[in-house]
């Protein structure tokens, strides 16, 4: 008998084609350049004690007492607070208090003014209708507008209204560290504090730290 002869299998060539996939993802680099939003730099608004030197020491950073409070920022992570003006010869009007919301954000919130109204309570309550105007209507709402109307409500510009604000001085010691520089202006963005200060610790500073033993 005659054997048969072996069939070969005919090889084929794959070849894809990648072309296309080309102008596919142009497109797709395209959406994305115009659909995500940039981010945006965060960046922190300070206000630093006048260096005008025609201005009296006491007219730097004047303010209601009532509507004052002075935070001291120490070393080991410790915190006080004052409220309203110091009173250097009077060590227990130094507090201590904790970081945090049931500490110096506690204080800030709770503090009562001499006609009985809760500055950072009213303004955070304007600032939450605020956010939630522009959580529902995005479009009607963009950052430069809100940037502007949160800037009045912080001036305690609410309603047509104007409310008292606080004042808050911030002091470091040498001793304190830069994180709790930082924590201590995220506690004034938190709590929607629209004036506040970072003043320098003056000998009458040291001695009422001092007698408290603190450092």
């Amino acid at each position: 008998m005659a054997k048969k002869k072996e069939s070969k299998q005919k090889k084929m060539n794959v070849r894809v084609d990648f072309t296309p996939m080309v102008d596919m993802m142009m497109l797709l680099i395209t959406f994305f350049m115009l659909c995500t939003s940039l981010a945006k730099p965060q960046t922190m608004n300070l206000t630093m004690p006048s260096n005008d030197k025609n201005l009296q020491d006491e007219q730097k950073n004047e303010s209601k007492a009532s509507q004052t409070i002075t935070i001291y920022v120490c070393g080991n992570d410790k915190i006080y607070h004052i409220d309203g003006i110091p009173n250097y010869d009077d060590p227990t009007c130094l507090k201590e208090t904790t970081w945090g919301k049931d500490g110096i954000r506690k204080v800030l919130i709770e503090h009562v003014t001499e006609d009985g109204s809760t500055p950072v309570q009213e303004v955070m309550a304007a600032k939450a209708k605020l956010d939630q105007k522009k959580l529902e209507n995005p479009s009607q709402w963009p950052d430069s507008l809100y940037d502007k109307e949160l800037n009045k409500i912080k001036k305690g510009d609410i309603d047509g209204q104007k409310v008292p604000t606080l004042t808050i001085v911030i002091k470091c010691t040498d001793e304190s560290s830069y994180k709790n520089m930082v924590d201590a202006l995220d506690e004034m963005q938190i709590c929607s504090i629209g004036t506040y200060v970072i003043d320098k610790i003056s000998d009458d500073d040291l001695k009422l730290l001092e007698k408290r033993g603190i450092k």
